[in-house]
């Protein structure tokens, strides 16, 4: 899990139109993964830190939550109907999301197409 957050923190940062749409955004994310967390330290549109948790002193705004098959499928290169949007993971009962819905909502196009860059790019390449 963590090498794919990794990855996507590569191919943020190689992808100029997705830089300009988080421009604004400096928030700290939590993505939770059955008992596994991450916390995703957004700046300027970059992702500057992925921090493995759990941790009760590092504040986050917004939280998704959801289940490593749930997260597979989702990161699929064409994903099932249901796994193919986090609101998607929620209305089939395999996410939730957590926290200060207005600051994602602001977001959200930016956030939704930073989630996609999970997804595997050719059949060689699957998601961690």
């Amino acid at each position: 899990m963590l090498d794919t957050l990794l990855t996507m923190q590569q191919r943020l940062n190689a992808t100029p139109h997705l830089l300009r749409l988080g421009r604004l955004f400096c928030e700290t994310v939590l993505i939770e993964v059955e008992d596994q967390s991450f916390y995703l330290q957004f700046r300027d549109g970059r992702l500057v830190s992925v921090t493995p948790g759990p941790s009760s002193k590092t504040p986050w705004r917004f939280a998704l939550r959801t289940d490593k098959a749930a997260l597979e499928a989702f990161w699929q290169p064409l994903p099932a109907p249901g796994f193919h949007d986090i609101f998607g993971l929620v209305k089939i009962g395999r996410g939730r999301i957590d926290g200060d819905i207005l600051v994602l909502v602001k977001n959200l196009r930016f956030f939704k197409e930073f989630m996609a860059l999970g997804r595997a790019t050719d059949s060689r390449e699957q998601p961690a």
